[in-house]
């Protein structure tokens, strides 16, 4: 697991340097750089993690604050940001929560500091990999049509029954479980129930595929709370773009449930 972090800050203060101390005793490699676009812009491709320590300076920041907006939603960058209530408030003016993976008031917390700095570089390490996905359908040409398409992102896995898809997560967790609707013997809807009720498998998202667009199906599919529904006559790149946003989406939620 890559554990390098670039440490944004305005001059070694003592807490600075106490920050960058705590982390490289947990084993991160941190690389300190000044709070200018140009500093940041030389090393931003050396780390995944930003940890930006604030202070009066941000108030005449924009430039910077910015380019790390940028950074963090083209480039996927996790922003950890260490400051009073008044200098975040003046960041997230221009960086939305959203982009945010972690905020810390000061006085600092170091220990939850280096927790958070840990799972956040296991979250990153993990997001870099390419994700799995379980494609259940009895429609062989439509299996491998999808699998065609998804392949060349995503790590597919496929099988032709509810029973097969059941087999398969007994010892795999796929990222997500693309899950036909209607199919015979045990139905979508029988193989969403069974999974969510098993503590080992249910948290594995579900989303189900439906060859049916209508207002009543849909409302029908949702009833049973998947993590949402896709038609079978998505295209190509609408399916990929649809996916793409679904993961994107979950590794928020999971960034921000840590700083519950």
């Amino acid at each position: 697991m890559e554990k390098n972090a670039i440490l944004i800050r305005n001059g070694a203060s003592f807490m600075v340097n106490a920050v960058q101390k705590n982390l490289e005793e947990a084993d991160f490699k941190v690389l300190p750089v000044d709070a200018t676009v140009a500093a940041v812009s030389e090393k931003h491709a050396e780390a995944v993690i930003f940890v930006f320590y604030l202070g009066e300076f941000v108030s005449e920041a924009s430039e910077l604050l910015v380019y790390l907006k940028d950074l963090c939603a083209e480039e996927e960058k996790l922003l950890v940001l260490l400051g009073n209530p008044e200098e975040l408030a003046i960041v997230e003016r221009t960086i939305p929560s959203a982009l945010i993976a972690a905020r810390f008031e000061r006085p600092l917390d170091i220990k939850r500091l280096v927790d958070e700095m840990n799972f956040l570089a296991q979250a990153s390490d993990a997001s870099a990999r390419r994700k799995n996905i379980l494609l259940v359908d009895d429609d062989n040409t439509f299996l491998k049509t999808i699998k065609g398409w998804l392949s060349s992102e995503y790590r597919v896995t496929i099988v032709t029954s509810g029973a097969q898809a059941l087999m398969y997560i007994a010892d795999n967790k796929p990222d997500l479980i693309l899950l036909d609707y209607e199919m015979p013997v045990t139905s979508g809807p029988q193989v969403l129930e069974m999974i969510r009720s098993e503590s080992k498998v249910d948290t594995i998202p579900v989303i189900f595929l439906t060859g049916k667009g209508d207002r009543e199906s849909v409302m029908k599919v949702l009833e049973l709370k998947p993590d949402g529904y896709l038609l079978k006559s998505t295209g190509k790149e609408a399916l990929l773009k649809s996916l793409a946003e679904f993961f994107e989406k979950k590794k928020y939620e999971q960034l921000h449930e840590m700083q519950k």
